[in-house]
């Protein structure tokens, strides 16, 4: 079995492949004081041949790979270190991307074709875009939903901390559900509005993939995404391992 790891701000996710299916997906929280714990629970029940790291958190990926050793002798490959995410990087400055966005944007080419729009609603809402010859030509980055949320909390005197969730109504009418309806509301409609953008650079028939941790939630309200798929990150994982040069 392989095990996939993305390492996200807020969440690490992982997701256990049998062959070519994904038959678990574990999270554990990014901040969590000790990963051995939820590793050891997680890990006891499975023989793993592999690892194979996504990250953009430095401290937690030697944290977890740390916890990774207390609990199992395996091979551990860091994206980007160990292995390159084979798709060709137009990036003024190629490094500077995020190894998660690479990774969905090959996930995405592999699973889908090109041209192709991957928004990732995670803990920021990024936009990447693969050309009809499948490369990456970059994209977009947005501070994220519970950011949104919280920067109105922290930078406001009156209005208060709330959980993301879905608004009661559009128009709202108390603080919350009007907090609620401008951030779902209009992050959906930016994410239509760009969208169109998009396509007008890349071409009409480009495919919009949603993913991340609240496309559960924003694909009840952005209209222009054509497939969700929440595990594409630890898919792209499992595909990049799967045809890896060292």
């Amino acid at each position: 079995m392989l095990l996939a790891v993305d390492i996200g701000n807020t969440n690490i996710n992982l997701g256990l492949f049998a062959a070519e299916t994904l038959v678990k997906r574990y999270t554990i929280p990014t901040q969590a004081r000790s990963y051995f714990p939820y590793l050891e629970k997680i890990l006891a029940q499975h023989k793993i041949e592999a690892a194979v790291i996504c990250s953009v958190v430095p401290q937690a990926t030697q944290a977890l790979a740390k916890g990774l050793k207390k609990v199992v002798a395996l091979r551990i490959y860091n994206i980007g270190k160990d292995i390159e995410v084979p798709l060709k990087n137009l990036y003024c400055r190629p490094k500077q991307v995020g190894q998660d966005r690479l990774v969905n944007a090959y996930a995405g080419v592999t699973l889908y074709g090109s041209p192709l729009i991957v928004v990732d609603f995670g803990t920021a809402v990024t936009f990447d875009i693969i050309s009809r010859k499948k490369a990456y030509l970059g994209g977009m980055i947005l501070p994220g939903l519970n950011i949104s949320l919280d920067a109105l909390y922290q930078r406001t005197a009156l209005l208060p901390k709330i959980k993301l969730t879905r608004p009661r109504e559009f128009i709202g009418r108390d603080t919350q559900n009007s907090m609620l309806s401008g951030i779902v509301y209009g992050f959906s409609s930016l994410t239509d509005a760009l969208v169109v953008k998009i396509k007008k650079k890349i071409g009409k028939e480009a495919l919009v993939i949603g993913t991340g941790g609240n496309i559960r939630l924003m694909a009840r309200y952005a209209q222009r995404l054509d497939k969700i798929d929440p595990d594409l990150t630890l898919k792209g994982l499992h595909l990049i391992y799967k045809t890896r040069q060292f």
